[in-house]
């Protein structure tokens, strides 16, 4: 009889990528340390990968305070000095200046906490649908579109859901003739939103009151991509936002409790210090039941338009006449503790540990491949 003694099962590997080359980055690192701070060591072999503002990937420290928001208000940012490559063959490998390279192993799951541009938008998607790699979130498809405002709203329209006339300001047509994007913004009226067409965390917004400061406003958004959409404001209009979770063993995509967007007067609209810096919100929303009804029914409908896997926050217009307009779906949200999708998830049952477990159990499920 044998004496050996088999060997331990080997724990899942979750490989954690945050950061990356959008003007998201740090938004992106203080998300990661939370999801990394709740992933059960026991549990989970836990590997976090930064993508640094060159595009480098390195191996970060695991020490989730080193990704918090410091206490000024200071900004984290992906610093390691240890490369990364992630290959079909051998998984994770890890090199330094004058070292062996290190192989790490398979990957199980990446969550890829990662928002704006080369990241949340299908380019890292496809990436790890090359290496046959799963993943938390939306596909490569979903991410791309949900990422850009301007096709996001496109499916939408397709798929008869209601949102508001925007004008899509192209670099071509701002640089040849500024007039007759001027003049179409005149005919949605003021005020408007000027918007960057594919960032987050309301970088690069702004509202403009009158035809005066539109030109500044289009140039603002234009740092921050050179495709512009420029939006008919929601005047007197409640801001809802709803989660919505890709359902277990091919359920029916499941939704929280509503939230309610309470910008004080400081503010013009939902920036970013109100929405990182400060608590601009009421969990769950007072709304009608109607409203309630059918905001959690347009949000799964929108999830399902855009072939959204594992999660997505639906943000909602409810207008002063009553009517329900959707405003844009985050494939990949603020996913620190205080962010508003854990929180609504929070409020509806499933605690921040449990919703970051449920993410990775659905990546580990999902197939590789066409799906």
């Amino acid at each position: 009889m044998s004496s050996e003694q088999p060997a331990p099962a080997r724990r899942p590997r979750v490989a954690v990528v945050f950061g990356g080359r959008s003007s998201e980055h740090s938004i992106s690192c203080i998300s990661a340390g939370s999801v990394i701070a709740a992933l059960d060591p026991e549990r989970y072999d836990v590997v976090p990968v930064g993508i640094a503002t060159d595009g480098r990937w390195v191996l970060e420290s695991a020490d989730p305070a080193r990704l918090a928001l410091g206490p000024a208000g200071e900004l984290p940012t992906v610093s390691g000095d240890r490369e990364v490559t992630l290959t079909a063959g051998q998984g994770l490998v890890v090199t330094a200046p004058g070292d062996v390279p290190e192989v790490l192993g398979q990957v199980d799951v990446v969550f890829p906490v990662m928002h704006g541009p080369w990241g949340q938008d299908g380019t890292l998607q496809g990436l790890l649908e090359m290496t046959g790699v799963r993943y938390v979130g939306a596909g490569v498809l979903a991410s791309a579109v949900g990422t850009d405002k301007h096709f996001m709203k496109q499916v939408f329209s397709a798929a008869g859901l209601p949102v508001l006339p925007y004008v899509l300001v192209r670099p071509r047509a701002w640089e040849r003739d500024p007039g007759a994007v001027r003049e179409a913004v005149q005919a949605l009226g003021f005020p408007v939103f000027v918007k960057p067409a594919r960032a987050g965390s309301s970088f690069g917004i702004s509202r403009v009151d009158g035809p005066d400061d539109l030109d500044a406003a289009i140039e603002e958004a234009r740092r921050h991509d050179p495709k512009v959409l420029v939006e008919a404001a929601a005047v007197g209009a409640r801001e809802i936002e709803v989660g919505v979770l890709e359902g277990l063993d091919g359920g029916d995509p499941e939704t929280s409790e509503l939230a309610e967007i309470t910008v004080g007067a400081e503010h013009a609209f939902y920036d970013f210090e109100a929405k990182y810096l400060e608590q601009s919100f009421t969990l769950p929303a007072s709304v009608p039941e109607e409203v309630r009804t059918q905001v959690r029914e347009l949000a799964v409908r929108a999830f399902e338009a855009l072939d959204v896997e594992g999660l997505a926050r639906v943000d909602f217009f409810v207008m002063a006449d009553g009517r329900v307009v959707v405003n844009e779906v985050e494939t990949m949200p603020g996913f620190t503790a205080t962010s508003m999708f854990p929180l609504m998830w929070r409020e509806s049952g499933l605690d921040y540990p449990a919703l970051v477990e449920r993410l990775v159990e659905l990546a580990a499920r999902r197939e590789t491949g066409l799906r």
